[in-house]
């Protein structure tokens, strides 16, 4: 049986019709990162009981679990009951989470086998996985360029056929951006739609769990089984009923204007080729503005230094993770602190701490939290007359690695398009778009045949607009 381009939704059937067992599905993708994770590092642990998880359930059967036998990899910052959670860090190299996290409970109880933990940024600071203690991930479409971050090791595990689904987190970009560099899906849900008890914190008003998969169906499918309020994060609501009625009309799309002279030429093509494809279904395009966007980005990196600095503050050697001996209890820290954290680590904490200080707290962090108030209004205003908006997800395609390494600046503009939803606390989704096909590489608008990911933004609990949205796109745009 030709496995090599199943869906979650194909996989439900075979097992659903018994054509194949859930051992036999975890076997095949067993095997894969067996072949290709040497090259990749997408996965930094396979869990040796995945095999034994899949025989038990072949052995209780489906039970109308909707997730059942479906292999699923999770990112390195989400915690699974007495396994290694490090965050990509050297400061947790050791630490065995002692509870699940809700998105994981949820997970399981739906069916799911985890086949391991991912690569990424440490602590989900970085836009392309080399920030991460335990060596770079590579892109699957090409070794020599980053899969994206900080959840890169998730975007590669699926890219590579190494899993059906995965789990990311996006604090800013760090689920889409991946995404769009390796060619799958990524989805960053409203804010509180998924529970965040159980993800290791980096900027907690920002951060948020969401899947990553081959098709927006999929994506779907993992959503559906991980939203929800949880009483253990007050920051979680339920997704309300979508408005179905939104869907029986004329959907209007709006086209974010953007500087096309800082974005790469594929890039505006590909926007271009996608609004035309938009209206050839039916939608509505016109052209919107958000006219304090320029701001995010400045304001996405003053507050979530902050957040940094508050929620890393705890890694200190005492309580759990690296210990490091000095002479008094000051030096404890001192030392344990500098061996623990990456560079980038160390700088964003220092970041936050300067603009907490008590002489640029309202100079900065203030004034930073109105201009997010200004830009979750702008969104508001352009939803008024638009039910959804397209961007790109990133000014690129994948970059090579390194190249933007020794530069914090080019690489914090990795978040140009990504970081405006994450202030407004948007939903927002990256589907493959047709430039990543071979016949774009022949016609020379991608000469390197990397894929470029599409980003749909919708209103608050928007999500199953932006999955309609994207079944239909890639109905019509097949995946290569």
């Amino acid at each position: 049986m030709d496995l090599q381009n199943l869906t979650i939704k194909k996989a439900q059937k075979l097992l659903t019709d018994k054509e194949i067992s859930a051992k036999e599905l975890v076997s095949y993708f067993l095997k894969n990162i067996e072949e290709k994770n040497k090259s990749i590092n997408a996965y930094l642990e396979v869990f040796n009981d995945a095999l034994n998880e899949a025989e038990k359930l072949d052995k209780e059967g489906i039970g109308g679990r909707t997730l059942f036998g479906i292999p699923m990899a999770v990112k390195d910052n989400i915690l699974i009951e007495g396994k290694i959670c490090s965050a990509g860090s050297r400061m947790l190299q050791n630490y065995k989470a002692s509870y699940d996290a809700m998105a994981i409970k949820k997970l399981k109880s739906a069916g799911a086998i985890f086949l391991g933990r991912t690569n990424m940024d440490e602590f989900a600071m970085g836009a392309s996985t080399e920030n991460s203690a335990y060596g770079v991930t590579k892109n699957p479409k090409d070794l020599t360029r980053v899969a994206g971050g900080s959840s890169g090791g998730s975007a590669a595990a699926v890219a590579m056929d190494g899993c059906l689904g995965a789990l990311g987190s996006d604090t800013g970009g760090s689920i889409r951006q991946p995404a769009s560099f390796c060619g799958v899906v990524g989805l960053n849900p409203t804010y509180g739609a998924v529970s965040r008890s159980g993800l290791i914190a980096m900027a907690s008003s920002f951060d948020q769990i969401g899947p990553m998969a081959k098709t927006a169906e999929d994506a779907e499918i993992i959503f559906n089984a991980i939203k929800g309020s949880d009483p253990m994060d007050s920051t979680s609501s339920s997704t309300p009923d979508f408005d179905e009625k939104k869907l029986d009309g004329k959907l209007r799309i709006g086209l974010l204007k953007y500087d096309k002279k800082g974005v790469d030429e594929e890039i505006n093509e590909s926007m271009e080729k996608s609004a035309k494809i938009f209206k050839n279904l039916g939608y509505e395009i016109s052209e919107i503005e958000l006219p304090n966007i320029k701001y995010s980005v400045p304001c996405y990196y003053i507050l979530v230094p902050a957040e940094v600095s508050s929620n890393l503050a705890r890694f200190d050697g005492v309580r759990y993770g690296l210990f490091e001996e000095g002479k008094n209890l000051t030096e404890d820290y001192m030392k344990t602190r500098e061996a623990g954290f990456g560079l980038e680590t160390r700088r964003r904490i220092i970041l936050g701490t300067y603009v907490l200080s008590a002489g640029y707290y309202d100079a900065y962090y203030a004034k930073a939290q109105k201009v997010r108030e200004l830009i979750r209004i702008d969104f508001e205003n352009v939803f008024k007359n638009v039910d959804a908006i397209i961007s790109p997800v990133s000014p690129s395609a994948a970059f090579k690695i390194g190249e933007k390494a020794n530069d914090p600046l080019k690489m914090y503009l990795e978040d140009i398009f990504t970081a405006p939803a994450k202030m407004a606390g948007l939903p927002a989704m990256s589907i493959p778009t047709r430039l990543a096909d071979d016949s774009a590489k022949r016609d020379g608008l991608n000469p390197d045949g990397l894929p470029i990911g599409l980003q749909i933004i919708a209103p608050r609990f928007g999500e199953n607009l932006l999955f309609e949205i994207g079944k239909k796109y890639q109905n019509h745009v097949p995946r290569n």
